[in-house]
């Protein structure tokens, strides 16, 4: 049976309680990450060090990279450098079989933000999942498509009339339920920020044209479907309210914290990428891709607070092989880093973040190209929020003093500002986020460099 809840975090606690407690220890179960549309198993660092700061097993939460993770413009035509919806759920089942195979487990749970949630449906209902998952959890998956619109774009997985999710969200019983069992289903939505869940299609360059999609496009009948007021796409996993949904979901009990508590020493490791086809190749596109690039070097460097200044020589230098690790590395506690990356055909990229609470193996850094229209810019700053959208009518924050570039009062749509100077010289950049600051340094474009704020909330 459905249930339709509009509830705030603490109106979930209840019934979310009921369910039962979870072992401790190494007992508990196996959890894979599902990142989005484009995105990367670095979007689940916060989530992940959560679920750590809880007592979960570092060895038990596993976040997985689709190579290529750009859905088809028609899911049944074969796209260079994008996956089929076929693709992404054989990936997945793939990721699965092997977290049990290395923990030793039965079943898994499954966590997923956005298009994640297509593949998660995909191998409970398709692949076999409805033996080796005992939880699902869909935050912001767009169920009912992104548009619902008869004869547009319906070879798309995200359209809502499309052969996939028809299939997907036929009734499995008589009671209409869209979602298989025995798996236990929980889908996170917004009230009405998710830019993918508007009836009007402003956030698919058709304003003024009705999807057929609601506010409440991402529940589906027969799971537990809970609503967090005012977060936006992708908050509706990474937020601190969609981490105690989910980890009451799982275990029946409130999280002692929804922080990342500090832990030291801090070990931070990740994948160094690029763009395109064949990350080595310039040729091959500038579309996101979750491939090594070898040859690739890297320098860290701690930095001034308050300027972004270098405090002395690089911590840590590599050239990244094969697998394309950059680490390991130890960091210096609470002190800002620069990540220099350098590879040929890409711009030399500087890239700066806030200090690191704990250890993670999930710091992924991409190589960026300094973009035609920008080569004679003085210099060129890019202000990016992974986990989640700016919103003017709700966040705090500027970017050199002033409103972010290219962010509007349509809601939550852009999770990312670019910041083109004039003025030659190099000097401090601040950019500040709902009490996150971050500073950084104008490097000079003409000399074939990029400059990104990463947030970290």
């Amino acid at each position: 049976m459905q249930r339709r809840l509009a509830l705030s975090l603490l109106a979930s606690a209840a019934l979310l309680g009921a369910c039962a407690h979870p072992p401790a220890g190494t007992d508990r179960p196996p959890v894979v990450f599902v990142h989005g549309n484009g995105d990367s198993a670095s979007i689940w660092q916060t989530t992940v060090w959560r679920f750590e700061s809880n007592g979960w097993p570092r060895e038990r939460l596993h976040a997985i990279d689709l190579p290529y993770p750009l859905a088809r413009d028609d899911d049944a035509k074969p796209q260079p450098g994008r996956s089929s919806t076929a693709e992404h759920m054989a990936f997945l089942k793939a990721e699965v079989e092997r977290v049990l195979q290395r923990t030793g487990a039965k079943q898994v749970v499954l966590v997923a933000n956005s298009r994640g949630g297509y593949a998660v449906r995909n191998y409970v209902q398709n692949g076999g999942g409805a033996a080796t998952v005992s939880h699902a959890v869909l935050g912001g998956t767009p169920n009912h498509g992104v548009w619902a619109i008869p004869g547009f774009r319906e070879g798309n997985e995200f359209s809502g009339t499309g052969p996939f999710l028809r299939a997907l969200n036929a009734p499995k019983n008589a009671a209409g339920d869209e979602v298989s069992g025995p798996v236990q289903w929980l889908t996170l939505r917004s009230d009405n920020n998710d830019k993918f869940a508007q009836p009007d299609g402003l956030w698919i360059g058709a304003r003024g044209t009705a999807t057929n999609v609601g506010f409440d496009g991402p529940a589906l009948k027969g799971a537990t479907n809970v609503v967090l007021p005012r977060v936006d796409h992708r908050e509706t996993s990474f937020s601190p309210a969609a981490f105690e949904a989910t980890y009451r979901f799982i275990t029946g009990r409130a999280p002692q914290t929804t922080e990342a508590v500090a832990a030291g020493p801090v070990v931070l490791d990740g994948q160094l990428t690029g763009l395109g086809l064949t990350p080595t190749d310039p040729a091959s596109g500038n579309y996101a891709n979750n491939l090594p690039l070898p040859g690739a070097q890297i320098e860290v460097y701690a930095v001034d607070p308050a300027t972004g200044e270098r405090r002395g020589a690089a911590l840590h230098r590599k050239t990244v092989g094969a697998d394309g690790r950059w680490g390991p590395f130890t960091a210096p506690a609470g002190t800002p880093l620069e990540f220099v990356l350098s590879a040929a055909g890409y711009a030399t990229t500087h890239i700066y973040r806030s200090p690191f609470p704990r250890s993670s193996a999930l710091i992924h850094l991409r190589a960026e190209r300094l973009a035609d229209a920008d080569k004679t810019a003085a210099s060129v700053l890019t202000l990016t929020r992974p986990r989640g959208y700016f919103d003017l009518a709700r966040d705090r924050m500027a970017l050199d003093g002033r409103p972010l570039p290219g962010v509007g009062p349509g809601g939550a749509g852009v999770s990312s500002a670019k910041l083109v100077l004039r003025e030659t010289g190099v000097r401090a950049v601040t950019a500040e986020f709902n009490g996150e600051r971050l500073v950084g340094r104008s490097w000079p474009a003409a000399e074939n460099r990029v400059v990104v704020l990463e947030l970290t909330n």
